[in-house]
């Protein structure tokens, strides 16, 4: 099995909006892996634990999104810029249809983009935070916490959210707080969190949800023609299991893994169990 580095797999590709960054691995048929959000996340972070294994049989993008200090920020709300770097970045390396994997936030930039772009996804896999909540209060505590540290970042909240966000407390490490840390307190990357999880910004986004005259993301599900795996961590305290029951019931072609003893990060936290549940389902015909 291969070992990829950080710096060895870092690519480039220049679009109208500005330079994504992006971390290539293996061959075979492009498999598109799309990163979560919170202090200090990269691409890079999220994957590079499942990069050997998915390179085996795929070519593996890892896309850094941008306003998260890897790519270009492209100035506005970060889930909408990310939305918009997708068809960017597929076009930027003439790619016509893929497979995703999305984590979290990018599990939903990825169902809306297989939803506009149904003949460009073959299948899509999904980690948590997609949905709405239906029995669980929300915002929930992993994302309360998250506003805590973009109001007022300080090492201990950050730490607080990183245990959030997994099972097992033993995965905090110091390295992990340290490279999570040096990122999430970068200048331009934090204001670019804040235009997402700031307090105000957030009750802003709520409000304008409430008032708008379209349906919410949940309340589309059912237009997502690709095959879907929806994989989920049964003790995640950011995006409760509750959350995965209108997917589950509304997208035509899901299926659903629920992983025990795991929080909100399934492909680091149940990393083999993550990894043979979705290269069978990629593997279907």
């Amino acid at each position: 099995m291969s070992t990829f580095t950080h710096q060895d797999t870092l690519r480039e590709v220049t679009t109208p909006r500005g330079v994504l960054r992006y971390h290539e691995a293996g061959d075979g048929p492009p498999l598109v892996l799309l990163h979560g959000s919170g202090p200090g996340v990269t691409g890079w972070r999220n994957y590079r634990g499942n990069l050997a294994v998915f390179a085996e049989r795929y070519r593996c993008l890892v896309l850094e999104f941008p306003g998260f200090g890897v790519s270009d920020d492209f100035g506005g709300h970060p889930v909408i810029d990310a939305q918009g770097a997708v068809p960017a970045f597929l076009d930027g390396l003439g790619l016509e249809r893929v497979d995703i994997i999305g984590n979290s936030m990018g599990g939903g930039v990825g169902i809306n983009f297989a939803i506009n772009h149904p003949e460009r996804v073959g299948r899509l896999v999904t980690i948590g935070g997609i949905g709405t909540n239906i029995f669980s209060p929300g915002p929930s505590e992993g994302i309360r916490l998250l506003q805590e540290f973009t109001e007022d970042p300080t090492r201990q909240r950050l730490i607080d959210w990183l245990h959030s966000m997994v099972y097992d407390p033993a995965l905090v490490t110091e390295e992990l707080i340290e490279e999570r840390w040096a990122l999430a307190t970068d200048p331009e990357t934090l204001e670019a969190a804040r235009r997402m999880y700031g307090k105000a910004a957030y009750a802003g986004m709520m409000e304008m949800m409430r008032r708008a005259d379209f349906p919410m993301p949940w309340a589309v599900m059912h237009k997502l023609a690709a095959p879907t795996l929806l994989t989920w961590g049964r003790d995640d305290r950011v995006s409760p299991l509750d959350m995965a029951l209108i997917p589950m019931r509304t997208i035509p072609n899901a299926e659903f893994h629920v992983f025990p003893n795991c929080g909100h990060w399934v492909m680091i936290e149940a990393k083999a169990a993550f990894e043979r549940t979705v290269l069978s389902f990629l593997a279907q015909a």
